[in-house]
């Protein structure tokens, strides 16, 4: 399977790592073209994130494993996006 998107809902230090130092470690992943990371919450430890990876044949098992290596907790996986394309999200009325 050819994973393209994976959207996760990252906790992490307020200290460390940084977030410039967690996107460059996520970039390094086989299949990985893009990171995008934002900050969603913060307390007086933590920084709740929202990472968005893009690429083509992205390592799944080495993702998990960066961000976790770099101390951060990933609490959910909120999007997969696998094939020969990205389909984008449509937004229903209900």
């Amino acid at each position: 399977m050819s994973i393209r998107r994976v959207v996760l809902d990252v906790d992490k230090s307020l200290n460390r790592p940084g977030l410039i130092e967690l996107a460059t470690s996520i970039e390094k992943v086989p299949g990985v073209e893009a990171v995008n990371i934002i900050v969603t919450e913060m307390d007086m430890e933590t920084m709740g994130t929202s990472i968005t990876v893009e690429g083509g044949g992205i390592d799944y098992d080495k993702l998990i494993n960066t961000i976790e290596d770099n101390g951060a907790v990933i609490h959910s996986v909120d999007e997969v996006v696998a094939g020969k394309r990205i389909i984008e999200s449509i937004r229903r009325i209900n």
